[in-house]
């Protein structure tokens, strides 16, 4: 066994119907500062940690975890007990999978393989470097 497999919280992803009215709320209103911003998705800043809290009008709610690479993390995580749900799966900045503990909890992990989004002065998403 090597060490915690675990890394840190990547995000915090929320589902919202309206991508413009969740910025006006979680970014005008209550001051989390936006990192960057694609067509259905937005990340924001909080104070104190890197964990993004992201705004999805597609996915979430759900809790990232940051790992080294998925496939072994999921390959290790199946080892231990656990079972995968999705197998893992390219995003823009790595890949991903979701798991389900022996206890029934579902979790993501996602890996940073490809990179991290390049965002202009307004945020937008450029490219993954």
């Amino acid at each position: 066994m090597s060490g915690p497999l675990f890394h840190k919280i990547d995000c915090v992803m929320l589902k919202v119907a309206d991508l413009d009215a969740a910025l006006g709320f979680y970014s005008e209103s209550l001051g989390h500062p936006l990192l960057w911003r694609s067509p259905d998705a937005a990340g924001l800043g909080m104070p104190g940690t890197d964990t993004e809290l992201v705004l999805h009008t597609d996915l979430g709610p759900e809790v990232d975890l940051l790992v080294d690479d998925v496939d072994a993390a999921a390959e290790r995580f199946v080892e231990a007990g656990g079972a995968i749900i999705k197998k893992p799966f390219d995003i823009p900045i790595g890949r991903c999978a979701v798991v389900r503990d022996p206890f029934g909890n579902a979790m993501v992990m996602l890996d940073q393989s490809k990179g991290s989004f390049v965002t202009d002065a307004t945020g937008r998403v450029l490219r993954v470097e």
